[in-house]
């Protein structure tokens, strides 16, 4: 006897049947993923009351260090406030609220820096679009989104960098909150 073809029918239910489990195992994740997002994940990068001078006195490049000191400077001088360390290798100055599209808010440094490996990373919170003209003065950097990457500080004109950090700070000065 010849073997009889599925019918549509059959093909259908064994189809749904074999479906069903994906199904249900891909609404509990999107359950989980709901019931995770009504939390809102908090900062690990934190101010605490680490030593600056201590986080900068551990910089073992020389010239590192005199471009860190020589950033608090400017930083300090920018915006009247006093280094803090955030989280452990994030030099922070002065403090503002911001507030995401989400909903989601959280305070962060107005303005800071890090000693990396390979830059010495400025945090511009303000970002870069609102200064192009600065941006084409300044000299030798890269740009992330409100980070600013330097070799060296020497590979750009630090009157420059003080107006872009000057910007910086008006531009979330409405939000600052340390005042």
């Amino acid at each position: 006897m010849k073997p009889r073809a599925p019918t549509l029918q059959a093909t259908l239910a064994a189809l749904i049947v074999g479906l069903i489990p994906n199904i249900l195992n891909a609404q509990q994740k999107s359950l989980r993923f709901e019931k995770k997002s009504n939390h809102m994940a908090e900062l690990k990068t934190k101010p605490n009351k680490s030593s600056v001078e201590r986080f900068v006195r551990g910089v073992t490049d020389e010239e590192r260090r005199r471009d860190c000191e020589a950033v608090i400077r400017m930083m300090s001088e920018v915006t009247g406030a006093e280094p803090e360390m955030w989280g452990t290798s994030i030099v922070g100055f002065g403090r503002y609220h911001y507030k995401y599209a989400s909903g989601r808010e959280a305070d962060w440094m107005l303005l800071g820096f890090s000693p990396r490996k390979k830059d010495l990373t400025l945090y511009v919170m303000a970002g870069f679009d609102d200064f192009p003209e600065l941006m084409q003065k300044l000299g030798r950097y890269k740009t992330g989104k409100s980070c600013l990457y330097l070799r060296k500080l020497e590979d750009v004109d630090t009157k420059v960098l003080r107006k872009l950090l000057k910007g910086s700070v008006k531009k979330t000065s409405k939000y600052r909150t340390d005042n």
